[in-house]
């Protein structure tokens, strides 16, 4: 049986084009991707050699559907016709890590990237997701397009929980991506006295205006480190999040930041990367340097309810609904920074309630 998917031939070559069906596991199940969330680790495989040759693959991790087929030896609750997001992590919950709490380190766990993703009309659930804190069942009326949104906030929402942002805090982002915009609305919901926001791109800048940071700084039109010992009294930021691709921002992140402050390095930058670190800065002035990824089983949980939410307002942050043929046109959006982030429709006639009309 066929379906349409979004299948990657080499570095932006995506075809939506026709491929196999996946089969449904003994142990597991098969779902109708109703959206799904294009993230900015995907625009970045997509666009790189990331399988190093090894095409065609399907990406896309960001999974919200609707069950559709249940394997004989399935072990869950779940029914056909319920609607689920899927978190894409599989974790052992017997290794070290697991047992410590910190199943995003997981060393036994499967790689989403290395199985066939979610950029396609259906989606194979593995038995290993049903038996750990992957499946989420979506309550009665609640927004399929928000709940695409739980998978990137999981690890924005850990970020914050680890490092304690909170009341009285100064909190530096750089980068206005939808990364950094998750960043902003969650620091001010937990109670952060002032968010700066940084970003090179105007566009990017103007859009993450909406989400109430207290400053907003253009880097290119001025020094920011200068602007943030203006704002902090010469004093630096509490904590400063490096949340974009870049090696540069994650040493400039050294310098806004207080003595005995946190800096974070959150956004992945490019395989073989280097950052030059003032090494000596950080050293005299005690600075932390955490490299933040992933999140673990119950902040996972804390961010789906989030998602859902309206406190955190999922609305604000999806820019773009588009059906999954036209992947192209939001990877593009994304890049020049005209969205925040959108979500793709796949099995578009199925699934056509969910698509802007007009």
């Amino acid at each position: 049986m066929k379906m349409k998917a979004a299948v990657m031939y080499g570095p932006s070559d995506i075809r939506h084009e026709d491929v196999e069906r996946p089969a449904c596991p003994e142990d597991g199940l098969i779902i109708n991707v109703r959206a799904i969330g294009l993230c900015g680790s995907d625009i970045r495989n997509l666009t790189t050699d990331s399988k190093k040759g090894k095409y065609p693959h399907i990406y896309g991790h960001e999974v919200v559907g609707e069950v559709v087929e249940i394997g004989a030896k399935a072990e869950t609750d779940l029914k056909i016709g319920d609607n689920i997001y899927v978190y894409p992590g599989e974790h052992c919950m017997k290794c070290y890590y697991c047992r410590t709490g910190h199943h995003e380190m997981c060393v036994l766990g499967a790689s989403y990237n290395d199985r066939m993703g979610g950029f396609a009309d259906y989606y194979e659930v593995t038995a290993r997701q049903l038996a750990t804190d992957a499946i989420y069942k979506i309550p009665e009326g609640q927004s399929l397009i928000a709940a695409t949104l739980a998978e990137p906030l999981s690890s924005v929402y850990a970020c914050e929980d680890n490092i304690n942002v909170g009341f009285g805090d100064t909190v530096v982002i750089i980068g206005a991506g939808p990364i950094g915009c998750f960043m902003i609305r969650l620091a001010k919901l937990r109670g952060a006295e002032k968010v700066i926001m940084i970003e090179l791109n105007e566009t990017r800048l103007e859009l993450a205006k909406r989400f109430g940071a207290d400053y907003y700084i253009n880097g290119s039109e001025c020094d920011p480190v200068e602007e943030v010992k203006k704002i902090t009294g010469g004093v630096g930021a509490d904590k400063v999040i490096s949340a974009n691709p870049s090696t540069q921002s994650q040493n400039t992140a050294l310098y806004m930041c207080k003595k005995n402050g946190i800096v974070v390095w959150f956004g992945g930058v490019a395989k073989g990367s280097m950052a030059e670190i003032d090494s000596n800065y950080a050293h005299y002035n005690g600075i932390w340097i955490y490299g933040h990824f992933g999140a673990n089983s119950i902040q996972v949980q804390r961010a789906f309810e989030l998602a859902l939410s309206d406190k955190f307002d999922a609305n604000m942050f999806i820019t773009h609904v588009l059906p999954l043929s036209k992947i192209n046109e939001g990877i593009e959006l994304t890049r020049s920074g005209e969205a925040i982030k959108v979500v793709l429709i796949p099995n578009e006639e199925l699934n056509k309630d969910l698509l802007p009309q007009g």
